[in-house]
Parts: C-alpha cells; sequence; structure tokens
C-alpha cells in the first residue's frame, strides 16, 4: 500500500534534452569571500577557457560574486560527466587559488573583499554545487538577465554593467 500511496511521487527515470545548457553555482568553503578580484578572476576565466579541450565543456557567460561563482555549460560529444567537469575544475581552481597566496590577498585587499594571507589556504570551494538544465532559449536569457543583476542586489555596485567579474566565454545557443 504505501508503495502505491507515493506512486506519484515518484521521479522520472530519464528526462533528455537535446544539446542542453546549464547553470551552474558553486559557492566557496564556509562562503569565504575569496572570488572578487583580479587575479582569481583571471584564474577562474583561464580553467573555464581551457574547459572545452580537457573535458569537453563550453563555458558561456559567468558571473563571479565575492562567494560563489554563476555560470552557464554545454557539453560537447564525449564530454565528462558534469559531475566529473566540476570536480576537476574545482581541484585545478583551488590550486591555482590558493598557489597565488600573498598576491591574491593585496589584490582582494585591493578590491574590498576579504581575502587575507591565510584565507586561501586549505579548501577553496564547498564539496556540492547545484546545476539546473534550461528549458528553453527565453530561461537561459532570463536566468542570466537575474544572475547579472547579482551584483546589485548585493549592493556591490549601482548598475550590472559595472561589475568587472562577469563576461562570456563561447555563446552557447541551442542548435
Amino acid at each position: 500500500m504505501g508503495k502505491q500511496l507515493h506512486k506519484h511521487l515518484q521521479r522520472l527515470e530519464r528526462v533528455w534534452i537535446d544539446d542542453p545548457i546549464y547553470f551552474v553555482t558553486a559557492c566557496t568553503y564556509q562562503r569565504k569571500r575569496v572570488l572578487a578580484n583580479r587575479l582569481v578572476a583571471e584564474i577562474l576565466v583561464d580553467e573555464w577557457t581551457k574547459a572545452d579541450s580537457q573535458h569537453g565543456w563550453l563555458v558561456g557567460r559567468y558571473v563571479i560574486m565575492p562567494d560563489h561563482v554563476h555560470f552557464f555549460c554545454a557539453a560537447r560529444g564525449g564530454a565528462k560527466s558534469l559531475s566529473e567537469f566540476m570536480r576537476l575544475w574545482k581541484q585545478w581552481v583551488g590550486k591555482r587559488i590558493r598557489q597565488g597566496g600573498p598576491r591574491l590577498a593585496s589584490a582582494a585587499t585591493t578590491a574590498g573583499t576579504t581575502t587575507a594571507a591565510g584565507a586561501v589556504q586549505g579548501r577553496v570551494w564547498q564539496r556540492e554545487f547545484f546545476d539546473h538544465v534550461l528549458r528553453s532559449e527565453e530561461s537561459y536569457a532570463q536566468q542570466w538577465e537575474y544572475v547579472r543583476q547579482n551584483p546589485v542586489r548585493a549592493g556591490l555596485v549601482p548598475r550590472a554593467e559595472d561589475w568587472p567579474y562577469q563576461g562570456e566565454i563561447w555563446p552557447l545557443q541551442r542548435l
């Protein structure tokens, strides 16, 4: 009887969307504000740019906030799974951020984030990440506009276009 009662709550076995675009959010460990500075942004963008050749993932638009990132991505044929891509991406980005040490601390102080010399030691990222499959071209535009406004809602800039830590690496669109 219990199985029948909860039958309507069962998840679908598989949902298939051709060439999906994913919206991903990853947060720093203990929400440390270590990301929104020029040097870390360069590391993030460099690793996103390499994601195609190293993991088979194209990264589109992104916004880097002090303690989390949002980005859109899409897999090419033969790509690693999203979980594997994120695991490896976090690993390499974390390693490069930790290696930045005092230079990152200096850049962060200039940018007004709370990075101190010891803040980039140890874990950089929370283990999990949030992902969502976008269902239409309209949802990509709507989600991008929402994400683009994050720095304004957080009181970091008066206008979204004033936030220096955003951009686009590959134009993503449904085929």
